[in-house]
């Protein structure tokens, strides 16, 4: 990235600015990105956790899958999943809060005795699924804000500060040249002007 600048004091203030604005953020993104990382392989501990409980769940009542033919699914429904939201360094994620089931009223003399546990079982795999799918969510929503993090960290570290470095580096020499060179062409009219006076004397 090409910082555009002027060989005068003004640029110069200026980029000062922008490269101590730079230097003071860096380390608090620097954090930021570190407690993403952290979050991001919490997150990815707990869906990979939530995945194998919804496999074993699923597993153990297959045993019963006979019996799930004669269950009737649309007993049990999903009413509402309470949403919260969460920060999670500076970063709003979704919250589940709680998973509200819709249980259609059944004759317990007509149904099979396994009915109420059959509910209870979907509801258990229900949730866990809704879990999982939550737990995916929030960590696709904080690995892109990592990646993001990441990629500003990057920017400020290897590109903007050492060309702001550069920048500043290029005014001062350039400043430093023509003070120098203002400098010896005054130190040579003063000489030419003694030489003048002497040769009138």
């Amino acid at each position: 990235m090409a910082i555009k600048f002027q060989y005068n004091k003004t640029s110069l203030q200026q980029l000062e600015k922008q490269l101590k604005v730079r230097v003071r953020t860096l380390p608090i993104i620097k954090n930021k990105e570190s407690a993403l990382r952290m979050e991001v392989k919490k997150c990815k501990e707990d869906a990979a956790l939530l995945e194998r409980s919804l496999e074993e769940q699923i597993q153990a009542y297959e045993k019963m899958f006979a019996l799930w033919n004669e269950f009737d699914a649309s007993l049990v429904r999903v009413k509402d999943v309470r949403l919260g939201v969460r920060k999670v360094a500076g970063v709003q994620v979704p919250l589940l809060e709680n998973v509200d089931f819709d249980v259609r009223p059944f004759s317990f003399f007509n149904a099979p005795k396994w009915y109420a546990d059959g509910i209870h079982i979907l509801k258990g795999l229900a949730r866990t699924a809704i879990e999982r799918e939550f737990a995916l969510a929030k960590l696709g929503l904080l690995e892109h804000a990592r990646k993001k993090t990441t990629q500003k960290v990057n920017l400020f570290e290897k590109v903007q500060i050492p060309g702001y470095q550069d920048a500043l580096r290029k005014i001062k020499r350039f400043m430093e040249d023509e003070e120098n060179l203002s400098k010896s062409s005054q130190k040579i009219l003063k000489s030419l002007q003694e030489k003048r006076k002497e040769a009138e004397a």
